[in-house]
C-alpha cells in the first residue's frame, strides 16, 4: 500500500474490498503492511470488519466485555475503600 493510513482509510479499504469481492474480506486480500496498519487501529481482524460495518458485532462478546469492566470497576472501588479504612482515611 505504501504510506501511513488513517483509521478512516482502513475502514474505506475494508469496505471497498468487501464490495469488490462480494464477501467479508480476508487478511490475505491485503498486503502484509496494510493488514498490520488495520490491526494496529482495530486489534483482531474481526474487530476491523465490525468497525467497517461488513460484519455484525458479536453481541455475546460485547456483553461479556461490559460485564468484565463492571466487575473490575466494582473491585477497584472495593479495594480503595478497604485501603482507606486501613489508613484511617474517610471512606467516600
Amino acid at each position: 500500500m505504501g504510506g501511513k493510513l488513517t483509521k478512516n482509510d482502513c475502514i474505506l479499504l475494508i469496505q471497498q474490498k468487501a464490495d469488490t469481492v462480494n464477501r467479508m474480506p480476508k487478511k490475505s486480500d491485503f498486503d502484509n503492511e496494510t493488514v498490520s496498519m488495520i490491526k494496529s487501529f482495530f486489534g483482531p481482524w474481526p474487530r476491523a470488519l465490525e468497525a467497517a460495518g461488513v460484519k455484525k458485532p458479536n453481541e455475546e462478546r460485547i456483553i461479556k466485555k461490559r460485564e468484565k469492566r463492571r466487575r473490575a470497576k466494582e473491585n477497584q472501588i472495593k479495594y480503595r475503600r478497604e485501603h482507606q479504612k486501613e489508613k484511617g482515611e474517610s471512606v467516600k
